[in-house]
């Protein structure tokens, strides 16, 4: 079986949840931020949203360095828009994902600013560490910012005290 058949069902689970999460942001809340030196929520969840795309610059570029890239940022329009966004980049990586050959994730990667290594290893551990585990990262922040706003949590890795699945 190829080891993006292998992958598949990972990145589905993590794009539903991440979507719901999206859904769920606080619309009339994009200034809010539980720390002074945490991102607002105008920059996190726009953030989020986008790293899907980055998903699938790791998928097919043999590198990237940030300070090169002509990329827009997404702004915080809506909910909606986020999740549009977010759904666009992540219907790209799912189909990129499904036609990577199994000798393309060990062929190194790299990601910098301005010629400095951010990183340097095999794609598999850009998809996983610097896309999949990014996106974790930062949907767990989402989730105090929604607990905070007092938005329900959707389930994750299990139910949450807000989507307890009949449990």
């Amino acid at each position: 079986m190829p080891l993006s058949e292998l992958l598949l069902p990972e990145f589905d689970a993590e794009m539903k949840t991440t979507r719901t999460m999206l859904e769920r942001i606080p619309e009339d809340k994009k200034d809010f931020a539980p720390h002074p030196k945490s991102m607002p929520l105008n920059k996190l969840a726009p953030h989020v949203a986008e790293l899907a795309g980055f998903g699938l610059t790791i998928l097919t570029t043999p590198e990237l360095d940030f300070s090169k890239s002509s990329r827009t940022r997404v702004s915080f329009e809506s909910a909606d828009q986020l999740v549009r966004v977010f759904d666009e980049g992540a219907a790209k990586v799912r189909t990129a994902l499904k036609n990577t050959p199994d000798e393309a994730w060990t062929q190194n990667w790299k990601l910098s600013f301005q010629g400095k290594p951010i990183f340097d290893g095999s794609r598999f551990l850009a998809y996983r560490q610097m896309f999949i585990n990014h996106l974790v990262h930062h949907r767990a922040q989402l989730g105090v910012y929604l607990r905070l706003n007092d938005k329900p949590l959707p389930a994750t890795y299990g139910p949450s005290a807000d989507d307890t699945m009949g449990f």
